[in-house]
């Protein structure tokens, strides 16, 4: 593969200069990794008919729909915000039918996380233009929560520790059927059930996340004015479709999920014998 080579303008010994960005500056951050146990799972109308009368069933995925996150500043304790975030989990089910018959029904499950991190204080308010905006355009309000800094939240697919069904009310939920948005509950089949007929529907499930908090910033960096790259754009040929083929790098990494480099050594040229 060859190098992605840059020319700046002006010759290519061109120099440095120093230069002023806008970025977003990371004030704060910390990871984690909760355990949410026995959370209930709400079902729709068919589902819930079907996990009262069955007791064996499975999770077969877990997958983050939606999320809402809000940050408030903490009293007595300038500079120091609680992010809440809310998690709204699609999970898909298999439930065993009779006469060994299964069948798949979805839900959604209502995970909440809140921390503690520092975001700093600032008592500027930002205005930024628009193209759409015009003199005669009416102004926007302005609101102290321009003051709050921006949380950002990476997580992974939640991973499935179990599943169960519970005959008493026992279980961690943060919210009811009612609270969960309409735009999360579209994505299932049929309208959510929150009626009590005394069998519930729970999981536990693991997140690895990390959160930070991060302010609009400015930064002075050396860098040319201007680059453009040297490498031309070329297109592949259809002529000889093996030849292609041939020169793609193998997908190594495809094949080790662990990301493990081969030991010193070995032949790394290794391949099956077939046609030429």
């Amino acid at each position: 593969m060859g190098e992605n080579k840059f020319s700046c303008l002006g010759g290519g010994g061109a120099a440095r200069e120093s230069f002023g960005i806008e970025a977003t500056r990371i004030l704060d951050a910390c990871r984690d990794r909760d355990c949410f146990e026995d959370v209930r799972v709400f079902l729709t109308c068919g589902g819930d008919e079907m996990v009262a009368r069955s007791r064996n069933l499975r999770v077969k995925s877990a997958e983050i729909v939606a999320s809402n996150i809000t940050v408030d500043p903490v009293q007595f304790n300038c500079g120091f915000y609680t992010v809440l975030a809310r998690f709204y989990v699609l999970c898909k089910i298999e439930v065993c039918a009779h006469a060994g018959q299964s069948q798949e029904i979805e839900g959604i499950a209502v995970l909440e996380k809140r921390v503690v991190l520092f975001g700093g204080e600032s008592n500027v308010s930002v205005f930024r233009s628009r193209a759409c905006n015009g003199f005669c355009t009416l102004p926007e309000p302005v609101s102290c929560a321009e003051n709050t800094p921006e949380a950002v939240i990476e997580v992974v697919p939640p991973v499935v520790l179990g599943a169960k069904i519970v005959e008493e009310k026992k279980y961690c939920c943060p919210c009811c059927c009612c609270d969960i948005p309409d735009a999360v509950a579209e994505r299932l089949s049929g309208a959510l059930q929150d009626d009590d007929n005394g069998r519930y529907l729970v999981v536990s499930l693991g997140l690895f996340s990390v959160i930070r908090l991060v302010r609009d910033g400015q930064l002075l960096v050396a860098a040319s004015e201007f680059c453009i790259p040297d490498k031309e754009c070329c297109s592949p040929t259809t002529e000889e479709p093996c030849q292609t083929f041939r020169q793609m790098p193998f997908p190594t990494a495809a094949f080790c999920p662990n990301n493990v480099a081969p030991a010193s050594g070995s032949d790394s040229r290794g391949r099956c014998c077939g046609n030429s």
